[in-house]
Formats: C-alpha cells, structure tokens, sequence
C-alpha cells in the first residue's frame, strides 16, 4: 500500500495543483491541444473585439472634435471684427443725419456686405430688446438705473451680443431698471 500510495502521490505532482481565491486547491490537468488552441482563440478574438471598440470610440471622438473645431475655427477673427460692426452701426447713425444720400448709399452698401460675410460664417446676433425681463445667462448688465415700471428689465442696450453657433462669443451689453 505504501508503494501504490507513492505512486498516487507522484502522478498528483505531475498534475500540477494551484490554489484559488478561496484556498482550495484545484487539480489542472494539461489541456489538449485542441481545447488549448480553442481558448488562445477566444482569448484573441476578445483582445481583436476590445481593440476594435477602443479604436472606434477614438474615431468617433476625433471626428465630434474636428467638428467643433471647425465651428468655432474662426471665433478669433469674428471676435476681432465685432468692434469693426459696431463702428459701422455708429457710423450708420451719423451718417444718416447728413443730407448725403450718396455717402450713405455707398456706406450702407459695405455696411451689408460686412454683416452678411459675418453671417455667412455663423455669426448671429444674441436678439434682446429694451422691456425685455434681463436674464445674466444672455446679457451683462452694466449699471442699473432707477426705473420703478421697468424694475428687473431691460432698459437700455449699449453693446450688441453675439453668438457662434450656440455659443455666445460676446454677451450683449445692456442697463438695466431698478
């Protein structure tokens, strides 16, 4: 009995024992080739699908951030130009006044092409109206002023605002009533 003991205990060192998680020991038997190739080819196949998944999600990513990237390219240069409107609008004013309607036909001219280049780029105009309620997340207040009917609205705008898309590039500047 010792001798067939010895044996039993050689073959179970031949098999190799592992511990697991809870202390138990596990008898692993060497796989045949077969059931080998079949689980290195599962494996590969969820190491492809994960590789796969990962570089779709940076594909996907990559192309949402050329994307905004490309709608806000020019938010520098408009931001740049908006002072060049506004002295067109205050320009428009004055000139207006005068009797020269030529001077003011060939201003207005140039005046539109400007805004329509702009607009063309995406500009928009943030749209806000003296007795409108003020609201901080569309406008910036300047100062307020009493006005007991106008309390908590729109007084006056001395700045226009402007958007980019859906992002306000500059917020109108505006007085409100007190």
């Amino acid at each position: 009995m010792t001798t067939e003991n010895t044996e039993i205990d050689q073959e179970i060192d031949e098999v190799t024992l592992e511990n697991n998680a809870n202390g138990e020991q596990l008898i692993i038997e060497e796989l045949s080739v077969e059931e080998q190739l079949t689980q290195d080819l599962a494996k590969e196949k969820d190491k492809y699908l994960r590789l796969f998944a990962e570089f779709e999600n940076y594909k996907r990513r990559t192309t949402k951030e050329r994307i905004e990237l490309f709608k806000t390219a020019n938010q520098e240069v408009l931001l740049a130009m908006l002072p060049v409107l506004d002295d067109f609008d205050r320009a428009m004013v004055e000139i207006s006044k005068s009797e020269d309607e030529l001077l003011l036909k060939g201003v207005e001219l140039i005046h539109e092409k400007l805004k329509t280049t702009l607009v063309s780029k995406g500009l928009e105009q943030v749209e806000v109206k003296a007795g409108d309620v003020f609201d901080a997340d569309f406008a910036e207040a300047i100062t307020q002023i009493p006005a007991p009917k106008m309390k908590g609205k729109i007084v006056d705008i001395l700045e226009k605002g402007y958007k980019l898309g859906d992002k306000i590039i500059r917020f109108p500047k505006v007085v409100i009533g007190q």
